[in-house]
C-alpha cells in the first residue's frame, strides 16, 4: 500500500517543492509548442517583412542611392630609420598596427575635417551646397556628414589605411576622398619636415652650448696642473705607484718591525728584572764557571779534599790536622759562595742595563719613524686630493667631448632624414576611382533583413501573447503556479467528436467510449490509488467562479463511482443557483423545463421535513439525489447549522460516498462553511476561464480555514498545436477505434 501511494504521489504531485526560479522556466518543448501554436502569425509577419524589405530597397535605390568611393594610404613603420646604416630595426606587428590606428584617428579628428571642409573644391560640390541654406550651417552639417559617412580604417595585416566616403553622387564621393588624401599627406609630410628642422635648430644650439662647456673644462684642467706641487706630475698615469706611496709603504714596514723589536725588548727587560731577584739560571752558571777565581778556588778545594782523605786514612777523625784541613775546606767553600754571589749579581745587572738601553734606542727610533710616516701620509693626502680634482675635471671634459660628438652625429642624421623621401611616413597609393555600384541599398541585405525583422517581431508577439495569458490552461500551469495536486484533466467537448448531442453532465453514462469519459475514469483512478478515498467519504466539488465546470465534474464523478458499484448520494448544496434539479428532473415534473422542487436541503435545514422526504432516486442504480429546495434568504447560516452536520453524519451510514455540489468559493461564503463540514474538497479550474490569480485566491481562502484540499481538476482543456493533449487525443482515438473494431 505504501509503495502504491508513492507511485501515485509521483504521478499526481510533480509540482510539489519546486523552486520559484523553476516556475518561470520555459523548456525547449514549450518554446516549440508556442511557435507551433502561432505559426500562422509568424509566417504572415515574415512574408510581410520580406515584402517591406523589397519595397524599401526599391524606393531607396530609386530616390536615395548611396555611392562609396575608396582609396588607400601607405603607412611606413613608426620608428625613424637610421640613414647612415643599411636596413632598419624590426618593429612588431602590433606596434605597426597601433601606429596605423593612430594615423587613422588623426585623419578623422576635428581639425583635419575642418581643413577639408574649408577647401574650395569641397565647398563647390552639390553635396556641400545641398546641406543647408547658409554657409555656416553647411559647414556644421558637412562636419556631421563627414563624421557619419567617411571612414578611415587601419588594415591589420597590411601597411595601409583604407579611406572611404559615401554620398549620393559617385563623382563627388571620389572627389572628397581624393581631397582628403591629398590634404592629409601634404599636411602630415610638412609637419614632419618642420619637426625635423626644429630638431636640427635645437641640436645646433646644444652643440654651441656643449662646445663652450668643453672649453671651460679644458681651462679648468690647465689651472689644476698649474696649482699642483712639482712632485705631482703623474696625475694621469695610474699604472705604477708614486714615490710618496712607496716611501709610505717602506716607513710602514720599518715601523712595524721596530714595534716588534720594542715588544721583544720589553719582554726581555721584564724577564731580566724577574731573574735579578730569583735563582741563578744556566747563563749565570756558565758565567760563574768561566770565572778564573772560581776556577782557582775549585782547584784549591779539590787539593784540600784530597789531602783530607789521605789524613783521614792515616790519622783518623779526631786528629788535629784532619780538623784543620776540614776548616780549610769550609773556608774555601765560603769564598766560592761569596764569589758566586758577586758574579751572579754583576751579570744580572749588566744584562738588565743592556736591555734597558736597547729599549730606549728602539723607542727613539720609533718616534722618528712615526714623524716621517705622518709627513708621508700628509703628502699622500695632498696627492689623492689632487688626483680626485683632476679626475673630476677630466671626466667633465670627456663627457662634454662625447656629448659634442653625439650631437654632431644627430645633426648629420637629421640632415639625411630631411632629404629622405620616406620621411613623412605616409604615402598616397593613387586616386580613388568613381564607384561602379551603389553601396546602399543592397538587395541582399534588405530582403533577408525584412524576413528576419518579421520573424523577430512575430516571434516576440507570439511569446508576448503567451506570457500575457494568465489562464490555468495546462497541467504544467497547475504544477508551476499552484501548490496543489492535479487529479485529472477533462478535455474540452469540442476535442471529441463522440460528444455531439451528448449532455456533458452525463458523459460517463451516455458516451462511455469518449476520451472525456475516459478522463473522468482516470480521475477516479487517481483518487483511488492515492488513498484519499480511504479517509474522505464526503467530497465537496467546488470552484472559484461560476461556470468553471464544477457541476459536470460532480455529476460525472458520481457516475464513475456508481459504475464501480458504489452507492452514492449527490447533494445540491448551492442554495443560491441550484442546477442538479435540471440535470436530474423529477418524475412529477411534466413541463418542458423542470421546476425547483418544493422540498430539499433548505427545507431540511429549516426543520420543515425529514431526510427521507428529500432523498430521491435519479433513475440510475446506485445514485440518489438531494435537491437544494426553495431558495432561502440566509444560505450560509443554514449550512452552518448542526442539522447540516447531523444529516451528513447520518447519511454516511447509508452511502459509500457523498458528493456535494457547492457554490463558488470566491463569490459567497457558503463554500467555506461546506468545506468545514465535508471530509475533503476537490477544486475545479476551467482552462478557458480560470485565471492564475483567481485559482491562487481560491486555494488560499480554503487553506486559511484549514480545509483539506485533496487536489484539483483541470476542466475543458484544449489541445494546442504541438502540445501533449493533441498527441494524446490522436493516440486515444486510434486506440479506441481499434478496440471498437475488435469488439464488433
Amino acid at each position: 500500500m505504501e509503495l502504491k501511494k508513492m507511485v501515485i504521489d509521483k504521478m499526481v504531485r510533480p509540482g510539489r517543492g519546486r523552486q520559484a526560479s523553476e516556475a518561470v522556466t520555459l523548456t525547449p518543448k514549450e518554446v516549440f509548442g508556442i511557435l507551433r501554436r502561432h505559426i500562422l502569425l509568424i509566417v504572415c509577419l515574415a512574408i510581410l517583412g520580406s515584402i517591406s524589405g523589397v519595397v524599401s530597397w526599391y524606393l531607396l535605390l530609386r530616390y536615395a542611392p548611396k555611392y562609396t568611393a575608396q582609396t588607400l594610404i601607405r603607412v611606413l613603420p613608426p620608428v625613424e630609420k637610421d640613414p647612415l646604416t643599411i636596413g632598419g630595426a624590426l618593429v612588431s606587428k602590433d606596434i605597426r598596427y597601433g601606429h596605423r590606428v593612430s594615423i587613422a584617428n588623426l585623419i578623422r579628428q576635428q581639425s583635419s575635417m575642418q581643413k577639408l571642409i574649408d577647401r574650395d573644391r569641397i565647398q563647390e560640390t552639390n553635396w556641400f551646397k545641398g546641406l543647408a541654406k547658409t554657409k555656416s550651417e553647411r559647414i556644421r552639417e558637412a562636419f556631421k556628414e563627414l563624421k557619419k559617412y567617411s571612414q578611415a580604417f587601419a588594415q591589420r595585416d597590411a601597411e595601409f589605411i583604407s579611406l572611404s566616403m559615401t554620398c549620393g553622387d559617385k563623382k563627388e564621393a571620389a572627389l572628397i576622398v581624393n581631397e582628403m588624401v591629398r590634404l592629409f599627406v601634404s599636411s602630415y609630410g610638412g609637419t614632419k619636415r618642420e619637426e625635423i628642422l626644429e630638431k636640427m635648430a635645437r641640436l645646433t644650439d646644444q652643440q654651441d652650448n656643449v662646445q663652450k662647456d668643453l672649453n671651460y673644462a679644458e681651462d679648468a684642467l690647465n689651472k689644476v696642473r698649474q696649482l699642483l706641487p712639482a712632485g705631482f706630475a703623474d696625475l694621469e698615469q695610474r699604472n705604477f705607484r708614486s714615490t710618496v706611496e712607496n716611501e709610505l709603504d717602506n716607513l710602514t714596514v720599518e715601523q712595524n718591525k721596530i714595534t716588534l723589536d720594542i715588544e721583544e725588548t720589553q719582554s726581555a727587560v721584564r724577564t731580566l728584572g724577574n731573574q735579578a731577584a730569583g735563582p741563578i739560571n744556566e747563563q749565570v752558571e756558565r758565567q760563574i764557571e768561566t770565572d778564573p777565581i772560581m776556577t782557582m778556588l775549585a782547584q784549591q778545594l779539590a787539593l784540600t779534599e784530597a789531602a783530607l782523605a789521605g789524613r783521614l786514612t792515616r790519622l783518623g777523625e779526631n786528629h788535629r790536622d784532619v780538623i784543620e784541613v776540614r776548616e780549610r775546606i769550609n773556608q774555601i767553600q765560603q769564598e766560592r759562595g761569596a764569589r758566586k754571589a758577586v758574579i751572579a749579581e754583576q751579570t744580572r745587572r749588566s744584562n738588565l742595563m743592556n736591555a734597558q738601553d736597547s729599549l730606549v734606542l728602539l723607542t727613539d727610533r720609533l718616534e722618528r719613524l712615526e714623524t716621517l710616516r705622518e709627513e708621508a701620509i700628509a703628502r699622500k693626502k695632498d696627492l689623492d686630493a689632487a688626483r680626485v680634482e683632476y679626475e673630476k675635471r677630466a671626466r667633465i671634459r670627456d663627457e662634454r667631448k662625447e656629448r659634442l660628438d653625439d650631437i654632431k652625429l644627430a645633426i648629420v642624421k637629421q640632415k639625411a632624414l630631411l632629404d629622405d623621401p620616406e620621411t613623412p611616413k605616409v604615402q598616397s597609393i593613387g586616386q580613388a576611382p568613381e564607384p561602379l555600384e551603389v553601396s546602399f541599398p543592397k538587395k541582399r541585405v534588405f530582403f533577408p533583413a525584412g524576413i528576419m525583422l518579421g520573424l523577430i517581431v512575430s516571434t516576440g508577439l507570439a511569446f508576448l501573447i503567451e506570457l500575457l495569458n494568465d489562464l490555468v490552461r495546462t497541467p504544467r500551469d497547475v504544477h508551476r503556479y499552484l501548490d496543489i495536486d492535479l487529479l485529472g484533466v477533462i478535455p474540452h467537448a469540442d476535442e471529441d467528436e463522440k460528444l455531439r448531442g451528448v449532455d456533458l453532465n452525463h458523459v460517463v453514462h451516455q458516451a462511455p467510449y469518449s476520451i472525456v469519459s475516459e478522463s473522468y475514469r482516470a480521475m477516479w483512478t487517481n483518487l483511488s490509488l492515492s488513498g484519499a478515498l480511504d479517509t474522505a467519504k464526503v467530497l465537496l466539488i467546488g470552484s472559484g467562479m461560476p461556470g468553471d465546470g464544477k457541476t459536470p465534474v460532480a455529476v460525472n464523478l458520481a457516475h464513475t463511482f456508481v459504475a464501480e458499484g458504489k452507492k452514492v448520494l449527490l447533494i445540491d448544496a448551492n442554495l443560491r443557483q441550484p442546477s442538479l434539479y435540471k440535470i436530474f428532473p423529477a418524475v412529477i415534473n411534466e413541463g418542458p423545463v423542470p421546476n425547483l422542487p418544493d422540498l430539499g436541503l433548505s427545507s431540511l435545514l429549516k426543520g420543515q421535513c425529514g431526510v427521507g422526504d428529500i432523498v430521491r432516486p435519479t433513475g440510475l442504480d446506485g445514485l440518489w439525489l438531494i435537491d437544494s429546495g426553495p431558495l432561502p434568504a440566509n444560505p450560509a447560516e443554514l449550512l452552518s447549522t448542526e442539522e447540516m452536520r447531523d444529516m451528513i453524519k447520518q447519511q454516511r451510514q447509508h452511502y459509500d460516498y457523498i458528493i456535494v455540489d457547492g457554490p463558488p468559493v470566491l463569490l459567497v461564503s457558503d463554500a467555506k462553511v461546506l468545506a468545514r463540514v465535508v471530509d475533503a474538497t476537490i477544486l475545479v479550474f476551467n482552462a478557458a476561464n480560470t485565471r492564475r490569480g483567481a485559482a491562487v485566491r481560491t486555494i488560499r481562502q480554503l487553506t486559511e480555514i484549514n480545509s483539506r484540499i485533496i487536489g484539483c481538476v483541470l476542466f475543458a482543456a484544449e489541445a494546442f498545436k504541438g502540445g501533449y493533449f493533441q498527441e494524446q487525443f490522436k493516440s486515444y482515438r486510434k486506440y479506441q477505434k481499434l478496440q471498437v473494431a475488435q469488439s464488433v
